[in-house]
């Protein structure tokens, strides 16, 4: 007696996207019909996209590349989805909707079948279609059920791969926005942090040098206090502005305080560190932004926790020493 409990050999899998189960569909119905040619379309303005093809039954009949573009207005398709033409002709050229189709000057079509694709609100996404060079059988007629439902079947999961990019999206914007500074648009403690973490993880892989600077604004408290929190902002973004002049795109730039900004460049030994704080000292001044500022190498054994700390201890000396030559007060 069979055992009930047997695992069946070939096992029913879902399909991972709205790509992977066009190109089944696309197999099934040309080993079922024989088509020269099935396609997966996508119309944008007025271009006509071939997303997807299958040729396999008949190779040589057709050269049609997936990402070719054609116009949407040529196209059988667009009288289908207008509702001017019939989703399945075995003879186009006698058919009065598509006899006169300038998609016939560039491709040899001799019978039709295409069926719309829906976005989830209902409106047009693409095609599911097939040519033949050759008139076939009326008997194809009957087999239109069968393709409606897999552009049915393709319009689902259609919708459920958008819904998912959406969603994606739109988590990947609220992780972006919970880690930016609002006024400036550099990253925030938050996403300083993240980098931190990262950057610690592939210096430990590789080796690779990195610097901190800690730069810290003078007197923006007495900015705000005295001249209102608007010229604070203000002197805040002209900061910003001043050292992203400075950093490289491979460095990480970050507001993690009121007055203060660290960088974090990769790359970055003795001698290149010391350019760079020329440049942003330089920089600084050009924007006339008073600053002060600290940097330290990693060290291999303490890692880069201990080169930001001691990036803040050389700034806060830096401050001091700048306080004791001009005799005043260099507050935050």
């Amino acid at each position: 007696m069979r055992d009930i409990m047997t695992t069946p050999t070939n096992d029913i899998t879902p399909f991972a996207d709205f790509e992977s189960a066009g190109r089944a569909v696309l197999g099934t119905l040309s080993a079922r019909f024989g088509f020269g040619l099935w396609m997966i379309t996508r119309t944008e303005g007025a271009d006509w996209i071939v997303l997807q093809t299958d040729d396999s039954q008949c190779p040589s009949k057709y050269r049609i590349a997936e990402g070719s573009v054609f116009n949407w207005a040529d196209s059988y398709c667009s009288r289908m989805a207008d509702g001017l033409g019939p989703r399945v002709t075995e003879n186009a050229q006698q058919t009065h909707a598509y006899h006169d189709a300038a998609i016939n000057q560039a491709v040899q079509i001799g019978a039709y079948m295409g069926v719309p694709i829906h976005n989830r609100d209902g409106s047009l996404f693409g095609t599911l279609c097939a040519i033949d060079p050759q008139p076939q059988n009326p008997s194809i007629h009957q087999d239109l059920p069968l393709i409606e439902t897999m552009a049915k079947l393709l319009s689902s999961i259609l919708a459920h791969d958008l819904k998912s990019i959406e969603q994606e999206r739109a988590l990947q914007k609220s992780q972006e926005e919970a880690a930016t500074d609002a006024l400036t648009g550099l990253k925030n403690r938050r996403g300083w942090d993240a980098a931190v973490l990262n950057e610690e993880a592939r210096a430990k892989r590789y080796g690779n040098p990195i610097a901190i600077f800690a730069v810290d604004i003078d007197c923006l408290k007495e900015i705000n206090d005295e001249q209102g929190h608007a010229a604070g902002d203000a002197l805040i973004t002209r900061a910003a502005e001043a050292l992203k002049q400075v950093v490289r795109e491979s460095d990480t730039l970050a507001r993690i305080g009121g007055d203060e900004f660290c960088i974090l460049a990769l790359e970055c030994d003795e001698d290149d560190s010391q350019k760079l704080m020329k440049k942003l000292r330089h920089t600084l001044s050009q924007y006339e932004v008073k600053a002060s500022i600290g940097s330290a190498i990693r060290q291999p054994k303490l890692g880069l926790q201990h080169a930001i700390k001691q990036a803040d201890e050389a700034m806060y000396a830096n401050k001091e020493a700048r306080h004791r030559l001009s005799g005043n007060t260099l507050r935050g």
